[in-house]
């Protein structure tokens, strides 16, 4: 009779147990293939192809190209992503589809392959032959997905109460938020400060600026704005500017490599004004005025950040009369988005109402909150 498939594998494996010739060899095979197979196995996931000018290819996922630098992991380094600068780069292949942006603003999707040294071509599913792109022409590869609006912002409070033999009390409220499109930025700040002794106010007064930055270029805007300040002990009921003018983005986010200068700002605006202080007994006064504006951010460390605001109105119709504001300090990161600032606030008037002083100077230790998007 014959053997059943169970029976002719008990036979094999009784034979190996003998130590049969041909069972080892045949053990011997299937280990070999086993170990051989193994490693191909782990190293099935796609993988692209990049050249180099100078002559050489590497084999890599390609993760992203950004900001002149192609991101990759390859096949035989562990860690992080290694980063290769584009410039050095002649031509990209990948079994996985990627994004392409151009300088001109279109984006392409699809497979790229190397049609020839500095060219490449991405094939796409509507199309039978590749569409052939200059390497030099390429802006980015696989984009990080942009927010269409980015906000930063933060709320502070601060305060200090005294009672018995002296009765004092003094309330800080401060908030800033920015909110950034691609060609827009919106800028709303503000602050009061109300302080008494012995149930006598002696500080009341209240500043805030709204401005809108619209970017013709990545670095030239152009704004509008308005500013609104009351103090009572400068006698003053309203003082309001309307203004509007060119800006320039001297440094943005991302222009330097280094971790501690890589999220620095600074922008710098000038143009034209109106301006109008409402008082409560002094003769109210209105001119046109010039302005200037510097606004200077920088993140030292992720959890240390030095700022920087001022703005200045000379008269353009009395040489003395002018105004300037400003606002300095650094904020600390105490535990997540808890923050701590230290900021001193100065403004000066010119030409003040009668029986005031020029100067106006606030120091002010305040906890809050910060919040980005």
């Amino acid at each position: 009779m014959g053997k059943t498939p169970h029976t002719l594998t008990s036979t094999m494996f009784t034979q190996s147990k003998h130590g049969g010739p041909m069972s080892k060899k045949l053990v011997g095979w299937m280990l070999f293939l086993f170990l051989f197979l193994m490693p191909i196995g782990g190293m099935a996931e796609p993988l692209g192809k990049l050249s180099l000018k100078d002559g050489s290819q590497i084999y890599v996922e390609i993760l992203e190209m950004t900001n002149g630098f192609i991101t990759v992991k390859t096949l035989f380094h562990e860690g992080d992503p290694i980063k290769i600068k584009w410039a050095e780069v002649v031509g990209i292949t990948s079994e996985d589809p990627v994004s392409v942006v151009l300088n001109s603003g279109t984006i392409l999707q699809g497979k790229p392959t190397m049609l020839g040294p500095g060219t490449l071509g991405i094939r796409t599913d509507m199309l039978a032959e590749p569409i052939p792109v200059a390497v030099e022409s390429v802006m980015a590869v696989n984009p990080p997905i942009k927010k269409a609006v980015v906000y930063t912002g933060n709320i502070n409070f601060g305060a200090s109460i005294i009672t018995g033999n002296t009765r004092f009390k003094n309330y800080s409220f401060l908030g800033e938020l920015i909110a950034r499109s691609d060609r827009l930025r919106l800028t709303i700040l503000g602050r009061y400060l109300y302080g008494e002794a012995d149930g006598d106010v002696n500080a009341r007064n209240a500043f805030g600026t709204i401005k809108l930055d619209f970017f013709i270029t990545k670095r030239f805007f152009w704004n509008a704005g308005a500013l609104f300040e009351q103090d009572t002990f400068q006698d003053l009921n309203l003082r309001t500017s309307l203004f509007t003018g060119p800006g320039y983005q001297f440094i943005d986010i991302g222009d330097f490599a280094s971790p501690y200068l890589a999220k620095m700002q600074l922008s710098a605006e000038t143009g034209l004004g109106f301006f109008n202080e409402d008082f409560k007994r002094a003769s109210d006064r209105s001119n046109v005025t010039g302005r200037w504006a510097v606004n200077f951010n920088w993140p030292v460390l992720p959890v240390l950040t030095l700022f920087h605001q001022h703005q200045g109105y000379p008269s353009l119709e009395k040489r003395k009369d002018y105004y300037i504001t400003s606002q300095q300090g650094l904020r600390w990161t105490m535990l997540e988005n808890f923050i701590a600032t230290l900021q001193f606030n100065w403004r000066y008037d010119n030409t003040p109402a009668p029986g005031n002083k020029k100067s106006d100077k606030q120091y002010l230790l305040t906890v809050g909150y910060a919040f980005e998007s």
